[in-house]
């Protein structure tokens, strides 16, 4: 197939790519570099051996899109394409509306009109807002406390609603819980600009010297060491799944599938195993919980298994390894130099 992503060049983007060729599909990138780097592709193209496709666009320019769709005969869109920072979401929502779901309905429009109607919309477990009991399945109320979470939830409405008005649409919701780790090379991986918002990359800036310490969000949860528990995915496996995900874009109709291990892991369980798997020291501190932060959250990822056969094969261990790798082969991200 030939498979359109937005946000291509971009955390999770780019490890589908490689995880798309390695199926025999043919990915063709759309991304901004907003918040990537074009270092991404020529690493990609190491990789792989071929150079990708790509077009600098973004998604809000429909009639760019449609036009890009028609050029390369693409059969389905994978979209990762928006913003994803919690707090910047907070700060500025309508940004975060105008990328997340503005930038959706226009490639919507781009798709409808050039008769591509398969999709796999990159979501995310924020939909579930604060649990109200765990696993969380994909049957669990959507309930979302940020801005960030609201523009996730719009969008899925706005599909489920779209593909039940046209039996001509299918569309997969992929519902992630917490992707870290990176390629096993070293070449592609996670580097968020300015401070990290999410635990890895945190913790591999501090072990690369890069900050000076982690702050730990609370140490008085209900939770086995008091500390904020969740489920860690490696991003490799994510990756697969949306290769899995794409049989499943043979019926019309509209799927959500969380994709996660099914297993909690604290934050003093990836300081302990960070440290251990990889032989280094992260200092760290207590500080006060965040607003809005949940004691535990973590997947029942048996609808995945059983639509798609796709389930997680990497641990705590590859993930603290991989993600490690990564940053201590690039110090400075995709910084140029």
């Amino acid at each position: 197939m030939n498979i359109l992503l937005t946000g291509g060049a971009g955390y999770i983007g780019s490890h589908t790519f490689l995880s798309l060729i390695d199926a025999g599909h043919k990915p063709i990138v759309v991304d901004t570099f907003d918040n990537s780097s074009p270092q991404v592709l020529d690493r990609l193209h190491t990789l792989t051996g071929e150079k990708p496709v790509f077009h600098q666009a973004d998604v809000r320019d429909s009639d760019r899109i449609a036009d890009i769709l028609t050029r390369e005969k693409c059969d389905a869109v994978v979209h990762f394409a928006g913003r994803k920072a919690v707090g910047e979401g907070q700060s500025k929502p309508l940004l975060y509306f105008d990328q997340n779901v503005g930038g959706t309905v226009q490639l919507l429009h781009a798709m409808n009109r050039t008769g591509c109607k398969k999709l796999i919309f990159s979501s995310s477990a924020v939909v579930y807002g604060n649990p109200e009991y765990l696993p969380i399945d994909e049957e669990h109320p959507l309930s979302t406390c940020n801005v960030y979470g609201d523009t996730k939830r719009t969008v899925e409405d706005m599909l489920r609603a779209l593909s039940a008005s046209d039996q001509e649409w299918s569309v997969v919701l992929l519902r992630y819980f917490n992707p870290v780790g990176a390629h096993k090379s070293g070449e592609i991986g996670e580097f968020p600009r300015g401070i990290p918002n999410n635990l890895m990359p945190y913790v591999t800036q501090v072990a690369v010297g890069q900050l000076e310490k982690l702050s730990v969000f609370g140490n008085d949860f209900d939770t086995r060491d008091g500390t904020g528990v969740r489920d860690y995915i490696h991003v490799c496996d994510l990756a697969d799944g949306h290769v899995s995900a794409l049989k499943l874009l043979d019926e019309a109709g509209c799927t959500a599938m969380n994709l996660g291990t099914g297993k909690g892991y604290s934050v003093l369980d990836i300081i302990t195993t960070f440290e251990t798997v990889n032989d280094v020291r992260i200092p760290y501190q207590i500080t006060a919980r965040r607003p809005g932060d949940v004691a535990a959250c973590y997947a029942n990822p048996s609808r995945a298994r059983s639509l798609t056969g796709w389930q997680a094969k990497l641990g705590l261990a590859e993930m603290c390894r991989d993600a490690w790798h990564w940053q201590r082969k690039n110090p400075k991200g995709f910084a140029e130099t």
